[in-house]
């Protein structure tokens, strides 16, 4: 696929093979087409790895960000529950609007908390809402204890942003959607995958072997969850379709 970008005209084109269409620039079609080859190009450029929460890296788009902050204010959740830490900026994120909203608590799950971003995380300002657990997501002991800070009225949120193995995901779904509340989210994190096979850091399996198409296996043979991205909470402009690396990944508890 290409996409031509010609600002002295205000038109973006889109070949696909034989295909080809031209958009205005004011246009949601040409929004759309232009956020693909940002996405590519942010991927290629490691663009996410250029953002901190309080300090902390947080490696995602500031888009999914922002967009996670209004359905955790929506939502709100007592519990947020993260697989994959990392530098802890998520958790601190997460974290940091819970005590703005009033309280609440986030447990993160790691199969390996480096010493170095566990000293930051622990000494942090935000600390005292958040628990971490040192282990695989989907052991039994792991979950064991990420139940063990969930009380039976506590409203839950579920992320997963560790292993994103499309088999991975897949059993992180079954243990973790039980502890989500009828109405919140288990949000599968890092589709963009699907998009991105052939891009440097990639591999030749992605285009199934992705947390999208765990996500949506996973409600076709769950009927108490359905894949809906939330609606924005305010939208003055002509685009609809939002930029993400979280493709399908809103996995909402209807019942």
């Amino acid at each position: 696929m290409k996409t031509i970008i010609d600002t002295d005209t205000s038109t973006v084109t889109v070949a696909d093979g034989d295909n080809q269409q031209t958009h205005n620039l004011d246009t949601a079609e040409a929004f759309e087409a232009v956020s693909r080859a940002f996405l590519r190009c942010g991927w290629d450029t490691k663009y996410v790895y250029s953002f901190t929460w309080m300090g902390r890296p947080v490696i995602q788009l500031p888009d999914d960000m922002i967009r996670i902050q209004e359905l955790i204010y929506q939502v709100k959740p007592d519990v947020i529950v993260e697989t994959g830490i990392a530098h802890g900026g998520s958790l601190i994120f997460y974290a940091g609007l819970l005590k703005a909203m009033g309280g609440g608590k986030v447990v993160g799950v790691d199969i390996e908390i480096r010493p170095h971003n566990r000293e930051a995380i622990e000494t942090h300002e935000m600390f005292p809402m958040i628990t971490l657990i040192e282990g695989d997501s989907i052991a039994e002991d792991s979950l064991n204890k990420v139940q063990e800070h969930i009380s039976p009225d506590d409203k839950v949120l579920v992320l997963l942003d560790g292993n994103h193995t499309k088999a991975h995901v897949t059993s992180e779904l079954e243990l973790y959607s039980p502890l989500v509340t009828t109405g919140s989210y288990i949000v599968a994190t890092d589709g963009i995958m699907q998009d991105l096979t052939g891009a440097p850091r990639s591999n030749p399996d992605w285009a199934d072997n992705n947390p999208a198409s765990a996500a949506r296996e996973f409600v076709q043979s769950n009927s108490n969850f359905i894949i809906e991205e939330p609606k924005a909470a305010f939208n003055e402009g002509a685009v609809q379709k939002m930029v993400t690396y979280w493709p399908d990944g809103y996995i909402k508890r209807v019942r």
